[in-house]
Parts: structure tokens; C-alpha cells; sequence
């Protein structure tokens, strides 16, 4: 799998894929559907232009008042997750579709959640995750991060750092989400009793409930 790096992606989507937001992994983008018969009719013409592609049907949602679709690739090989040249291909083709059914993009609305632990031994801890969370033992780490092949559940990523005794904060969730989405979600959690903890990567900002409980909301600006 030959992945595009994120400052190539962050460049397309200024160009001309502004309906999509890169998260952690994917290429996601949100259109608000009148009914849920459009919105059916718009996955319906994705999957169609899909398979006329020869390419693996997308990650399509369809919830009230919108469609989710997600787009990445998996290496044959390690099982890692990325996006490719087709998966821009793809992007650029739902956006047209997009279009020609009247939609409206809210990329400003794309969420995806991590499950994040702090441990020295991945390899130790990747399989119980694995069978809890996926129902496969044999579903081990793909570099860092446990992926339910269906994705049922968020993944789970091992967030490697030197052993420590407990009790230390170990688990925390990763919120993706669109940059520009980034400043007033953190401001309404902050408004909410918050603490801001760190924000000196733009990658990613530290905060903390009013207990002292970590979360981190992340966005693909300054990623490789």
C-alpha cells in the first residue's frame, strides 16, 4: 500500500476535496440528506460507482439528516491503515456524486474516536484488548493500534511509554476532529469545567475534566 502522507492530503483537500476531513487514519466526510430515502439513494450511487471502480465498497453511515463516508486502505501485508492516490479518487468521485444529488457538505462535523493506553508492552496487552473488544485474539496490534475489521468498536491504540508503577492515568480517549471544528470544541469544554493541560503541539491539545482526567483533541494539522 503506497500511502499519501498528510501534508499531501491536507494540500488535496484545499485544492479540491473540501467536502473531506483527514482524521487518524481515514478520509471522512459528512452531507446532510433530507430523508433518509435520499440519503439511501446517495449510498445506493456510492457503492454503484464503487464497484463500477473496482474498488472496495466504502464505510458508508446513514443516520437522521446525514451520510457518513469513510474512506482508507488496508496493507495486504501489515494491516495498516492509510489513504491512497484511489482513495482520493474515490473522494473526488463521491464529491461529484455529491453534487449531482444536492447535498451539502458539513465537514466541520466529522468525529472519530480513539481508545488510547499508556503501556511498555503492547505485545503483552494487544491480544486481551483484541478478544474483548473485536472477539479475535489473533487480531494483535497493526503497528500500534488494535482495528475491529468492521469497525464496530474505535480502535485502540498503545500509546508507548517507559513501565511505571500504578496508579498513574493510563487510558484516555483521542477526539479527531476537522481543524477548524478544534477551537470551539475546546472552548465549550473548557466552558464546561475543563482545564487546558497542554497546547504546545498543533497537532494536538491536552485537556482535563475537573477530576484531572486526560483527553486529547487531535487534528492532522502539522502530522507527517
Amino acid at each position: 500500500m503506497d500511502a499519501i502522507g498528510n501534508p499531501d492530503i491536507l494540500r488535496a483537500i484545499a485544492d479540491e476535496l473540501g467536502d473531506w476531513r483527514k482524521l487518524a487514519q481515514p478520509l471522512v466526510a459528512r452531507y446532510r440528506v433530507a430523508d433518509g430515502v435520499g440519503g439511501a439513494e446517495f449510498a445506493a450511487a456510492v457503492a454503484r460507482e464503487a464497484a463500477a471502480s473496482r474498488y472496495d465498497i466504502p464505510e458508508v453511515r446513514l443516520g437522521p439528516g446525514h451520510v457518513d463516508i469513510t474512506l482508507y486502505s488496508v496493507d495486504p501485508g501489515s494491516g495498516r491503515r492509510g489513504v491512497t492516490a484511489g482513495d482520493l479518487d474515490r473522494a473526488r468521485a463521491i464529491t461529484r456524486l455529491a453534487k449531482e444529488h444536492g447535498l451539502t457538505a458539513v465537514p466541520g462535523e466529522v468525529t472519530q474516536i480513539e481508545l488510547c493506553v499508556d503501556t511498555a508492552a503492547d505485545a503483552v496487552l494487544g491480544p486481551f484488548w483484541a478478544a474483548l473488544l473485536t472477539g479475535d485474539p489473533e487480531n494483535t496490534p497493526v503497528t500500534d493500534t488494535v482495528f475491529d475489521p468492521t469497525n464496530r468498536v474505535p480502535g485502540t491504540w498503545f500509546q508507548r511509554t517507559d513501565a511505571h508503577p500504578t496508579p498513574r492515568q493510563r487510558w484516555h480517549i483521542d477526539l479527531w476532529l476537522a481543524p477548524e471544528a478544534a477551537p470551539q470544541r475546546i472552548a465549550l469544554a473548557l466552558a464546561a469545567g475543563g482545564t487546558l493541560v497542554d497546547d504546545t503541539d498543533p497537532s494536538f491539545t491536552v485537556l482535563a475534566d475537573p477530576e484531572g482526567n486526560r483527553a486529547c483533541v487531535c487534528t492532522a494539522l502539522g502530522r507527517g
